[in-house]
């Protein structure tokens, strides 16, 4: 319930300030808590992790969409994206540097005795796992592809 407060007490601090860009964005998340609360039955709470997993995904998408966005030279509908992604970012735990992630991929790696592509998917299963809501699952995958092949 800590997540959820926190972004009810910054929404309400949006509405006192009129900030649009962090009002739009923390109605988002709360819209998605509660869809994914109802989704699980009305009595369970959700798990820091899924509210993580929740927070991520909405990130995500808008980075997505900001960058479909500049691909397409609208930089004026870019920026508020970004902008919501930033919002919903500061919820967020703090993301692992590369270096980091690749020690434990690399870890992993030796752990599992992967020994090329075709251990990949066993490789990202324990490190996304283990790295759930630390790290970006793109970042995985790029580390883990560059020390498998």
């Amino acid at each position: 319930m800590g997540l959820q407060q926190n972004i009810m007490d910054a929404l309400k601090e949006a509405m006192k300030a009129k900030d649009q860009t962090a009002l739009t964005a923390l109605r988002a998340v709360k819209s998605a808590i509660l869809l994914a609360q109802t989704e699980s039955g009305a009595k369970e709470e959700l798990t820091e992790d899924q509210e993580l997993k929740i927070l991520q995904k909405q990130v995500k998408q808008r980075k997505d969409s900001a960058a479909i966005y500049i691909g397409q030279g609208r930089e004026d509908l870019a920026a508020p994206e970004l902008a919501e992604a930033e919002v919903i970012s500061q919820f967020l735990p703090e993301a692992m540097s590369d270096e980091a992630i690749e020690k434990v991929v690399v870890d992993t790696i030796a752990k599992v005795g992967a020994e090329g592509m075709k251990d990949m998917g066993k490789v990202m299963g324990i490190v996304s796992q283990e790295l759930a809501g630390k790290a970006d699952g793109k970042t995985i995958s790029n580390i883990v592809k560059a020390k498998l092949s």
